[in-house]
């Protein structure tokens, strides 16, 4: 503390009255970051015993500054003794702000225009600062290569999935993580790759983002840090609002590249994958392996996006003992329980078509119920109706009319609300819903929305909502949460 003292006058001229520590033994990177205040002026002070990380920290800092980049700046550093100096950004983090004014699912429109402007400036680190910076001074690598993506996948495997008893077969995961990190490796990764990208190292003042926590930047591949602050765990942002949010993110990047969005997708969800399963390692590492449960809250979010990748992503390459070992683990009741409390209740709510088959079961509890509403009144019948869907006002005007519907429906209501009381008690974690008709088009999707709008904002319920045949109508259908 005395270097940052001295560090405090060299900058001020003044000494510091007052030193508050900002990051207790809840912190992850091991550093001690203290604010000094002076009569007029604060500073955050940095005490790290990793020489290479403060030198990566301050070279990259000074390199973004001059690029125009909101980072702090760097008032004085004495590197002998693992201290340096930095600009106060206040105490406001994205993720405080996000979960300040976050009701349930509901992202304000405050915080959904924060994460824009962050996603906005990404393509600034990445391409912009990214061309001349100093990739020698990076640790511990110079790049996202295949020793890097090794690390994140054995972190996985070793923190995670051993320490939570979750069985899987070595050989044939190891084969798969092989095929997954030769994808992924096909991608360009000329860019700056960020590397922890995500809501608490970025402050917001007066409104703008500012960041931190860049120093364990390389070179690599564009899609790993966008996928890093979509799917940050406990940020839990809706699936509607990740799409925007990538979609505004490819947008801006086309000022810097000509990024074509399908090849940028095509690597983006294997990315996306990697994000997680390095940031399940994290959580592991620190609550398994070192006992601080607190790393273990974020657990329970994290399996809702495994979920919900499972049930609607599919990756180009074939990676079989992945996705089972994946499906095992969401199945696991020790992995559910942890986090320190009980998770919800997740209820797939979907509609398919019958022509196309009964949908495949992808949440490892063994199906669920399904519906037939094939003996409804059929809107797909009538000229007026056939190009809309059981989404549109006219269609559900028609359905809303026939008795029989109702009677339906409330048969279903009264099954599905006896059967979700009895799996909360049970402590039970998935039940699947599913309405079928003769296209997928019309009754099954109506019966489907309005199912979930009965469920919607029940305790300890999740409702995800998804219609197949649509989906394969149109591809850029998304499920909704």
């Amino acid at each position: 503390m005395n270097a940052l003292e001295r560090l405090f006058v060299q900058h001020f001229g003044s000494p510091a009255l007052g030193m508050h520590p900002l990051q207790n033994h809840l912190g992850g990177s091991g550093r001690r970051i203290v604010r000094l205040t002076g009569e007029k002026q604060t500073a955050i002070g940095i005490l790290h015993d990793v020489p290479e990380e403060n030198i990566a920290f301050l070279e990259f800092s000074r390199h973004f500054r001059r690029h125009g980049l909101p980072v702090p700046e760097i008032y004085a550093e004495d590197l002998a003794q693992g201290a340096y100096l930095q600009e106060d950004l206040g105490d406001t983090t994205l993720f405080e702000f996000h979960s300040k004014t976050r009701a349930g699912g509901f992202v304000s429109p405050e915080a959904l225009e924060a994460y824009r402007k962050v996603v906005a400036v990404l393509p600034r680190f990445q391409v912009q600062a990214g061309r001349d910076l100093n990739y020698k001074v990076c640790y511990p690598r110079d790049s996202f290569d295949r020793q890097s993506v090794a690390w994140d996948l054995n972190y996985f495997k070793y923190y995670f999935l051993k320490l939570a008893g979750v069985a899987f077969n070595e050989q044939a995961l190891e084969d798969d993580f092989s095929s997954l990190t030769d994808f992924l490796l096909t991608a360009d990764r000329d860019y700056f790759l960020y590397r922890d990208f995500q809501s608490r190292n970025i402050m917001l003042r007066d409104g703008q983002p500012y960041f931190l926590d860049y120093q364990g930047g390389r070179k690599g591949a564009l899609q790993y840090d966008i996928a890093s602050i979509l799917f940050d765990a406990k940020a839990d942002l809706p699936a509607e609002h990740r799409r925007r949010l990538l979609d505004h993110y490819i947008e801006c990047l086309g000022g810097y590249l000509d990024v074509q969005r399908e090849a940028f997708l095509r690597h983006y969800y294997a990315y996306v994958y990697v994000r997680l399963m390095q940031a399940m390692g994290a959580y592991g590492f620190r609550g398994f392996y070192e006992r601080k449960p607190h790393f273990l809250q974020s657990v329970p979010y994290a399996l809702k996006n495994l979920r919900w990748l499972l049930l609607n992503v599919e990756l180009p390459i074939h990676v079989p003992t992945l996705m089972a070992t994946f499906r095992s683990l969401l199945a696991s009741e020790k992995v559910q329980s942890v986090g320190g409390q009980p998770g919800n209740l997740v209820i797939l709510v979907q509609s398919f078509s019958f022509h196309q088959g009964l949908p495949k079961d992808e949440t490892g509890h063994g199906g669920g119920f399904v519906f037939d509403g094939r003996s409804l009144p059929n809107p797909g019948r009538e000229e007026r109706f056939k190009q809309l869907t059981g989404k549109d006002a006219p269609v559900i005007s028609y359905l809303v009319q026939q008795e029989s519907v109702h009677q339906f429906f409330a048969h279903v209501v009264s099954l599905v609300d006896s059967s979700i009381s009895n799996y909360q008690s049970r402590g039970f974690k998935n039940l699947t819903v599913s309405f079928g008709c003769t296209g997928g088009q019309h009754r099954s999707v109506y019966l489907a929305e309005q199912l979930a709008a009965h469920l919607s904002g029940r305790s300890g319920v999740e409702v995800v909502l998804r219609h197949r045949a649509l989906e394969k109508m149109a591809p850029a259908v998304e499920a909704s949460t």
